[in-house]
């Protein structure tokens, strides 16, 4: 079987190092790597899955190197510059920026609640912040059981 090639985008961050600590535990066979971040962290090393990867920087051209999948966690504006080259060159784009969220194109997925729709991807694959996610895996099956129509989170102060 060929290897997919991934690419990490914003791989220094917090998220980006948090996403590359589940990928390691994940440990999905027959992928190559690559990790990005901005100019100023270019040339860093990182341990990553018994390996040091040098962070590469991203730019325009990124992407002529025909990757199969790119996680976004670098930020909308980020997203927002990059993740279409990503998908013109062929890649698949998983975004955890706010920049697609609320897309009508780009179906927003919780595998646990909705993964069937990945599906309908048009390149771009979007997921909500963390606080909904949990929210929407903890309401799924009370929706399931009792169809709820609207949920709002009513602010208090104290």
């Amino acid at each position: 079987m060929e290897n997919k090639k991934l690419a990490i985008i914003g791989a220094t961050g917090l998220v980006g190092q948090t996403t590359l600590k589940v990928l390691a535990e994940k440990k999905f066979p027959n992928f190559e790597y690559e990790l990005f971040a901005s100019k100023k962290s270019q040339g860093k090393k990182v341990k990553f899955m018994e390996e040091e990867y040098e962070i590469q920087e991203l730019t325009k051209e990124t992407f002529n190197k025909k990757f199969d999948y790119a996680i976004f966690v670098a930020g909308g504006a980020v997203s927002k510059e990059y993740a279409p080259i990503a998908v013109q060159n062929g890649t698949i784009v998983i975004d955890n920026s706010s920049y697609f969220r609320m897309n009508k194109d780009v179906p927003l997925i919780v595998p646990e609640v909705n993964a069937q729709k990945i599906k309908k991807h048009k390149g771009i694959i979007a997921n909500p912040n963390c606080s909904t996610i949990q929210a929407v895996v903890a309401l799924k099956p009370l929706d399931d059981k009792y169809k709820i129509p609207r949920f709002a989170i009513q602010k208090t102060t104290s």
